[in-house]
């Protein structure tokens, strides 16, 4: 069935949802016009939607799902978590076996604090940078996304104005929330600099995504992270490394890549095994923010499903599962799509390039909307039996393997002729 269909199933399912829900749902990024689609199952690299029909999944969730759909290691450690209960106010074993795992892997990591949503997780790094500062104002990209919370939604849209003003992305967020963010241009290692070191007294935290802008097609510079390391050295500014994406990259994390440690860094998505997850890391004298202290902590951080025990269950089992081979093996194979959609880009006489790194992967063609989000290749995609983000984004997940490869380049060398 092709879309769209005004008489599918999705479509009726739409229809219904918009009169209980604003705009049909509860994600502006998963929109799509003129209906959203609703999956009736999932497995490994597939998904079924609610009219049947099947498709090769290269969203996964937008990163999050790094084993794909329902990988069978992960169900069985949430079921086996959820028959045993599902959420307490107490402390759970699998919490402090995630913190394990997670600590032993990457160097700066001496303490973890979970919570629910790579937001949360980004917003708790701020906040604490501001509670172990003692200073009010944070710097961050232009243009990069970190999460929905006000400060580091500043200069997330393209707008009027120099980089030097921050923009509000959503309507109403007050101008003394503005105020005390500094955007910064991303990779202009020297105009960057100047900014952060006439700001430094005022500075808690630089937050920047090792991964770089876009989900990791265009990424930082040696010499950008190097600035960003030296201005937090000289001027005590914490170093808040947004890897809710990133930390795909790479065993280590994705900043160990460039030899340098954050001060906190803010994890998310692939953590959780596909439930619900984010999480603070750091060095023990920053995360002691998080600690009481005469009958207050200094950054006080409650929630109801912070290290919810069935999150910290499927997110053992995942993150397990990602060995240093596992790792080589999906970064491999990004660089194998990469290379084939490149050679696929070169046979036909269409503006644009392939980017990305490490796992992802994106295709960035001058072929024309033709139905509202869905850009003309991604349609073709969408209708040839492949699904991926927005951006026409794809995130390799282990289910996949080379004999994927070839199959997918050659539908998209059939859509850009076709197009």
């Amino acid at each position: 069935m092709p879309y769209p269909d005004a008489n599918s199933r999705s479509a009726q399912l739409f229809k219904r949802a918009r009169n209980v829900l604003p705009d049909g749902g509860s994600r502006s990024t998963i929109r799509l016009t003129p209906y959203s689609i609703y999956l009736e199952s999932a497995s490994g690299k597939s998904i079924t939607d609610v009219d049947g029909v099947t498709r090769m999944d290269f969203n996964n969730n937008y990163s999050s799902l790094i084993h794909g759909h329902a990988q069978p290691q992960v169900v069985a450690a949430a079921q086996a978590q959820a028959a045993r209960g599902s959420a307490f106010s107490f402390g759970s074993e699998a919490e402090i076996a995630l913190a394990e795992l997670l600590v032993a892997r990457v160097p700066s990591f001496e303490r973890i604090r979970f919570m629910n949503s790579g937001t949360e997780a980004v917003m708790n790094a701020v906040k604490a940078g501001r509670a172990f500062t003692g200073r009010p104002k944070i710097a961050k990209c232009e243009y990069a996304y970190h999460g929905s919370y006000d400060p580091v939604e500043a200069s997330l849209s393209a707008g009027p104005g120099d980089h030097a003003t921050p923009r509000a992305y959503s309507r109403g967020t007050p101008e003394g929330v503005l105020s005390d963010v500094v955007i910064i241009p991303f990779n202009d290692v020297e105009v960057a600099r100047e900014m952060l070191t006439a700001n430094a007294a005022e500075l808690a935290a630089i937050v920047f995504d090792p991964f770089g802008l876009g989900f990791g097609s265009v990424a930082p510079t040696q010499a950008f992270i190097d600035m960003l390391a030296a201005v937090r050295d000289e001027h005590g500014v914490m170093l808040v490394a947004d890897e809710v994406v990133a930390f795909r990259s790479d065993y280590e994390g994705c900043l160990s890549r460039f030899g340098v440690s954050a001060d906190y860094t803010a994890l998310g998505k692939i953590i959780g095994g596909g439930f619900p997850v984010g999480a603070v890391a750091g060095a023990a004298d920053r995360m002691a923010v998080f600690e009481v202290a005469d009958g207050v902590a200094p950054l006080p951080h409650g929630g109801t499903f912070n290290a919810n025990p069935v999150t910290m269950a499927a997110g053992h089992a995942a993150m397990s599962l990602m060995t240093r081979d596992a790792f080589d093996h999906i970064n491999g194979l990004g660089e194998a799509f990469r290379k084939g959609l490149s050679e696929a880009l070169a046979e036909v006489n269409v503006a644009g390039e392939i980017r990305g790194q490490a796992s992802v992967f994106s295709i960035n063609v001058d072929d024309g909307a033709t139905t509202g989000e869905l850009s003309g290749l991604r349609l073709y995609l969408l209708n040839h039996g492949y699904f991926l983000g927005s951006g026409s984004l794809g995130c390799v997940s282990t289910a996949m393997d080379s004999a994927d490869v070839d199959p997918f380049c050659q539908t998209v060398l059939d859509g850009l002729r076709s197009l």
